[in-house]
């Protein structure tokens, strides 16, 4: 891409573009907190050699939901080998939802994959610590050194999480009984619920998005994670990120992605770019209704696909 690109003006026009598609999606209710969100909200950012572009809400706050699955994982694969975590996770997408139990009885008796719920709860079991505080403070400590801030989690989304994840506490239980999650299983919710509420904003995910982009290389010039951790996560992304609408991102887009329900979408261009989208109004997938209408006119002006 020519050096003297204005991105700035590519993002305010595909966002101008896009931002109806808002109308199209509902935000997400099953977590209470999660219902108190604006639909009309939209936003991307796009984080390049030449710095940080945005244009719309990327400064609005919420929580990292489901894309904290990226980082659980990068921290169970870099401290307890990926051995390990392929014993209690599989690696073979799903076409049921995010939050699914049947495949647990059906398959293999382990979680398809570790961007499924069922899959993260059982990789959060795995990361070592004493305490849920331990355990948690690797997650952060990888977060803050990739975005040089302090962590914060939204208490009432984790209090919301904690009294309603009915559904999550059933996955946990089950895996306890099979042999998929090691620990006290209160505890490992716990653990799954604080790293859901991590407060970012839309920025933040580009800047996350950069870092997967560079293969764990932060801004500073630091590696903090292996490459191959990296590929790992990134494959993951491809291949399961996006819910059940996986498939359908991979051609539309063709980059990795993590999508979560508070309407946040993070995307690595690997070598090129962070970019990220924000949007409450979700399809019946779970993901953002805009953030993917905007990525898709991104992957095609800016050749993003990596297929």
């Amino acid at each position: 891409m020519n050096i003297a690109f204005d991105y700035g003006r590519l993002l305010e026009e595909t966002l101008q573009e896009c931002k109806h598609h808002t109308e199209r999606g509902h935000v997400a209710t099953y977590i209470p907190e999660l219902k108190k969100a604006d639909p009309k909200m939209a936003g991307v950012a796009l984080m390049t050699a030449r710095g940080l572009f945005e244009a719309g809400d990327t400064r609005v706050q919420f929580s990292l939901q489901s894309i904290s699955k990226i980082f659980s994982l990068l921290v169970a694969l870099e401290q307890r080998g990926a051995e390990a975590v392929f014993a209690k996770v599989g690696s073979e997408p799903t076409g049921d939802s995010f939050n699914s139990i049947v495949k647990l009885e059906t398959s293999e008796q382990k979680p398809l994959n570790p961007m499924i719920n069922a899959g993260a709860i059982a990789v959060c079991s795995l990361i070592p610590g004493s305490s849920v505080e331990e355990r948690f403070a690797h997650i952060t400590c990888l977060l803050e050194q990739v975005l040089g801030r302090p962590i914060e989690i939204d208490e009432a989304v984790y209090s919301s999480e904690k009294e309603t994840g009915h559904r999550n506490r059933a996955l946990a239980y089950f895996l306890k009984d099979i042999g998929g999650l090691e620990g006290d299983v209160e505890e490992v919710l716990d653990l799954y619920f604080r790293q859901c509420s991590i407060l970012v904003d839309c920025a933040d995910l580009a800047r996350i998005g950069m870092f997967l982009a560079t293969k764990g290389i932060s801004e500073a010039g630091t590696p903090l994670v292996s490459a191959n951790a990296v590929r790992l996560v990134s494959t993951f992304m491809v291949t399961c990120g996006m819910y059940n609408g996986s498939g359908e991102f991979a051609i539309q887009v063709g980059i990795p992605a993590k999508s979560g329900v508070s309407g946040g979408i993070l995307g690595a261009v690997p070598g090129q770019y962070g970019v990220a989208t924000f949007g409450p109004a979700l399809d019946r997938k779970g993901n953002s209704v805009v953030g993917i209408s905007i990525l898709k006119r991104l992957s095609e002006v800016l050749d993003f696909s990596i297929f």
